[in-house]
């Protein structure tokens, strides 16, 4: 990248015609760049793009070395793209020649390193110790709230902080007689809460308790998909058993959970209970077995406890939601470095978002280890694509009116700095939703880009810790896997630091390397792994589930 020293702007690959901003740039500021000088044409807001020579409608625009979008009409030296001057444009892939050489980082950091994590009967390690109760079909969600009441605080498994004293603030100022705008100015910053009771399971990190809109009602392709991912959560590493309540009459049935199951786990052996409320009759009853065979699993699960084990039993989720024209930059490109890492070390990583990969096709499906594994890459893109388009919306919809605000104005910009997470490591294995990881290696997941289903998807193909870049803040985590957010931006990490976990905008700001940060980072996730440090996504327990609909969702 020509002007390292600059601060102020930046080019991203020798072969991009556009500058990115890395501060709020004005009309006229002057431009150095590759020995020629000019002058901005209008205002350029940090993290957008600006043209580094006159550009006529039709011509390409290129990112990261890829095309990104074509203008639509004339676009002066110096002016800033944006969605009315550009339009989306992505490069045409084909089956090419395998490029599987790279460039191993150095590892000798992280030789020997281990985390301390379950160890479960089928060879793979939990970072967490949780037990499930979950429904195959919706109508069982209020059964599932009330087992939620009934053994959360009892069994001293805490809750997230509420709000009740606030609320007895309120009504207290209501009764009192004060009027709307004192009770809007009143500050409402309290004593929190008192905690619940000891905790009975010391070695259980807690009980997830699953709700969903699914398992009957809609296609039989859906209920099946349903079955297969709540299948990879009962057999996940951090999953120590589960209780699985059934309506008796639906499509998702506990026929096809089980067979899910094993082929998920064909020796599986965790304590796991389906109770059918249709086959037992009253409520009552169905709640009086639910709650003694889960407490009975409960003292089962209690028998396990944290050991050592080697950074390969690692699989690291990767996603970016609420994404910014920063995150290619740093955040992104981190990910990628420590997955290239984790790879390195013999570790599992997992690249999902299908709609955020839309113009990187070639590169990835080249990097695919053999012709089989490439094809079923390039059949997932464009069968995707092709259903989203004949929906009226496809790839090219992708970016939300966040990203576009904040310099992700075409999907392909987006998406090809999305792809920076999964690094430059060859993709071993290919898998269509929600399929299980087993091979060590970069794994491409088909998911949408949408944050809860996609991560929701990462966890249920293995990966026992996500790690989730974000440029405008997003409030994302799961039930049973640890999610780390990563923030692009110091201005972010500032504003909201209750929900970032670590700042990336260190890399803007010439802090510190790419690498430098991946160390970081990686050293973190070793602590989260082991349970020595808790992400904000747990302590507010953001455990967000959206199973994917195989209905167009971008």
């Amino acid at each position: 990248m020509p002007d390292s020293n600059n601060t102020t702007y930046i080019q991203i690959h020798p072969a991009d015609n556009v500058l990115v901003a890395l501060t709020n740039l004005a009309a006229g500021t002057p431009i150095q760049f590759n020995g020629e000088r000019f002058l901005l044409a209008t205002d350029v807001a940090a993290k957008h793009k600006f043209t580094i020579s006159d550009l006529n409608a039709g011509n390409d625009i290129f990112m990261y070395g890829v095309l990104v979008g074509k203008a639509n009409q004339p676009i002066p030296q110096g002016s800033a793209i944006t969605v009315d001057n550009v339009v989306h444009a992505s490069g045409e892939y084909h089956l090419g020649n395998r490029k599987t050489d790279w460039h191993k980082p150095d590892v000798s950091a992280f030789e020997g390193r281990t985390f301390m994590g379950y160890h479960r009967a089928d060879g793979s390690v939990g970072t967490c110790n949780y037990w499930l109760v979950i429904p195959l079909v919706f109508c069982e969600n209020r059964n599932i709230n009330v087992l939620k009441d009934a053994l959360t605080e009892k069994l001293g498994f805490t809750k997230p902080r509420g709000y009740t004293n606030e609320v007895d603030k309120l009504v207290d100022m209501y009764r009192t007689g004060q009027s709307v705008e004192e009770i809007l100015q009143a500050d409402l910053e309290l004593t929190p809460e008192s905690k619940t009771a000891q905790k009975i399971f010391p070695n259980i990190d807690g009980i997830k308790f699953i709700n969903h809109d699914m398992g009957c009602g809609g296609t039989r392709i859906d209920s099946d998909a349903l079955c297969g991912l709540l299948a990879g959560y009962i057999t996940h590493p951090n999953v120590a058993g589960a209780t699985v309540l059934s309506l008796g009459c639906q499509h998702a049935q506990a026929s096809i959970l089980r067979s899910e199951i094993e082929k998920r786990d064909a020796n599986f052996s965790k304590p796991f209970y389906i109770l059918e409320q249709q086959q037992l009759g009253t409520e009552s009853t169905l709640l009086q077995q639910a709650l003694k065979q889960t407490f009975a699993g409960l003292i089962e699960a209690n028998k396990v406890e944290r050991q050592p084990a080697p950074l390969s039993k690692l699989c690291v989720g990767l996603e970016c939601g609420g994404s910014d024209g920063f995150s290619g930059i740093s955040a992104n490109p981190t990910l990628g470095y420590l997955s290239d890492i984790l790879v390195s070390l013999g570790g599992s990583v997992i690249l999902a978002e299908f709609p955020e990969l839309c113009g990187v096709e070639q590169e990835l499906s080249d990097r695919c280890i053999d012709v089989p594994t490439a094809e079923k890459f390039m059949h997932l893109m464009r069968t995707y694509n092709a259903r989203a388009e004949a929906d009226g919306s496809g790839f090219y919809a992708n970016p939300s009116p966040g990203n576009i605000k904040d310099g992700l104005i075409t999907d392909a910009i987006k998406s090809a700095g999305a792809a920076k997470k999964g690094g430059t490591s060859p993709v071993t294995a290919v898998l269509d939703y929600p399929e299980k990881v087993t091979k060590p290696g970069l794994n491409l997941l088909c998911t949408p880009g949408s944050d809860v289903e996609s991560t929701t998807a990462e966890v249920a193909s293995g990966a026992n810790i996500v790690l989730f870049t974000t440029g405008l803040g997003t409030p994302t985590g799961n039930p049973v896997a640890p999610v780390i957010k990563v923030a692009t931006n110091t201005a972010l990490y500032k504003r909201m630091p209750d929900i970032i976990d670590i700042n990336c905008g260190t890399i803007i700001e010439g802090e510190e390397t790419i690498a430098q940060a991946a160390e970081r980072m990686l050293n973190y996730v070793i602590e989260v792994a082991s349970g020595n440090i808790t992400p904000k996504a747990v302590k507010l327990g953001q455990d967000d589930f959206i199973p994917w609909k195989r209905g167009i969702s971008l």
